[in-house]
Order: structure tokens, then C-alpha cells, then sequence
């Protein structure tokens, strides 16, 4: 016997938005798509959502209430915002389309609020200027952004596609007019272990002791 369909509400709208999203990309979200992801009419959706927009603003607070909010209980305020950092990486490689879209609403949800609450009262509690707190956001989300980004349109994801990769690439490298980057490839990327990934937390490391030396 099959189960009797779910009611609609905001929250599945929200929910298949999503799954809409992270088939095709922000613009593959319209009324109609997340209706057809529900087996449902479009003039349905209104009743839960007045407009696209109203769509946006939800699914832009669903990412980042999936997003572990920075803990005030750490002792060192880098451990809080490192976990924060790497949970919003985890959270936007499944999400990569929400990059251009976090910060382009008008008008945030409670989620969206409460999270740069927190970021923000971590930095201020640990003796930040609010210019310095400022500088820390935009920087430490920044790279966060961008190393998603990067990771999102690599051409390589395992070990055996950076083989593949390098070796075609070195196939036709002249060697003699590129010492340098040949070095990089054969004597790193293509040594046992090599981990692009492992480069977000060399990376974040370092922009977390230089805003220490200067909190």
C-alpha cells in the first residue's frame, strides 16, 4: 500500500529548490522546475512561497543553517573558527551554486542572522577590533569562496585523475622552456599521497596566525 503523498509546506519547497539547484545551477531554479521536483502545479507553490525571490532568500538560509555555527566554549578563537570555516567549505562543495547568491540577498533569514552573530561575537570576544572583526569576515570568506570555487571546476578529483591530468599535460610540456612547473608536477602533484584538498588547511592555517599577530 503506498503511502499517502507528503503536505506541501515552505520547508519542502525550500528542500527541492535545492535539489533543483544542485542539478543545474541557481538559474535552473524557477516556479515551475521546483513544482515539477515536486509533482505538483506551480500555482500550488504560492501558497507556501509568494515569488522566486521569496525562493532565493529561503534556500540562501537553509545553506547557511547547514553550516556549523562557531562554538564560544573553544579556548582558542582560531579552533572556533577553523571548525566554522571547514564545516561552510563541506557545506558549499554540495551547494556551490549559493556562492553568488550568499551575499547578494536583501533580505536574510534567521539562520542567515544568527550565523554572522556568531562568527562576529567569537572575534569581538576575543579581543578584535570591530574593524579588525571586518577584515576577518571578508578575508577568511573570501577564501573560503574561492577555494570552493576552485575545487568545484578542478578537472581532477581522485589520485588517478591527477595522473591522468598531469600526464597528459607533460606529454606535451617542453621541459627545457618550463623547468618550474615541471618540478611542481613531477616532484609534487604526482608524488604518492599528493592531496590538493590538504592545501585548504596550510592555507586557512595561515591567514588564522596572521589575523592572531594582529588581533
Amino acid at each position: 500500500m503506498s503511502r499517502p503523498p507528503q503536505p506541501l509546506s515552505r520547508g519542502l519547497v525550500l528542500e527541492a529548490a535545492i535539489r533543483v539547484a544542485d542539478r543545474g545551477g541557481v538559474e535552473a531554479i524557477t516556479m515551475r522546475r521546483v513544482a515539477q521536483e515536486l509533482g505538483v502545479e506551480a500555482m500550488s507553490l504560492y501558497h507556501h512561497v509568494p515569488n522566486k525571490d521569496a525562493i532565493l532568500d529561503g534556500v540562501v538560509d537553509m545553506v547557511f543553517a547547514a553550516i556549523k555555527l562557531p562554538s564560544a566554549e573553544c579556548d582558542d578563537w582560531r579552533d572556533a573558527i577553523r571548525a566554522r570555516a571547514c564545516s561552510a567549505r563541506a557545506v558549499l562543495s554540495q551547494h556551490s551554486w549559493a556562492l553568488g547568491l550568499m551575499d547578494s540577498r536583501r533580505s536574510p533569514g534567521p539562520a542567515t542572522l544568527r550565523h554572522h552573530d556568531a562568527v562576529l561575537g567569537i572575534l569581538r570576544e576575543a579581543g578584535f577590533t570591530l574593524p579588525m572583526a571586518a577584515h576577518a569576515v571578508s578575508l577568511i570568506d573570501s577564501y573560503v569562496g574561492g577555494f570552493v570555487l576552485q575545487e568545484a571546476n578542478l578537472p581532477m578529483g581522485t589520485p588517478d585523475d591527477v595522473e591522468e591530468v598531469a600526464g597528459t599535460i607533460l606529454q606535451r610540456l617542453p621541459v627545457n622552456e618550463l623547468p618550474y612547473l615541471t618540478e611542481m608536477i613531477v616532484d609534487h602533484a604526482l608524488r604518492p599521497g599528493y592531496d590538493h584538498t590538504s592545501e585548504f588547511s596550510y592555507g586557512l592555517d595561515l591567514i588564522l596566525d596572521a589575523l592572531e599577530a594582529r588581533r
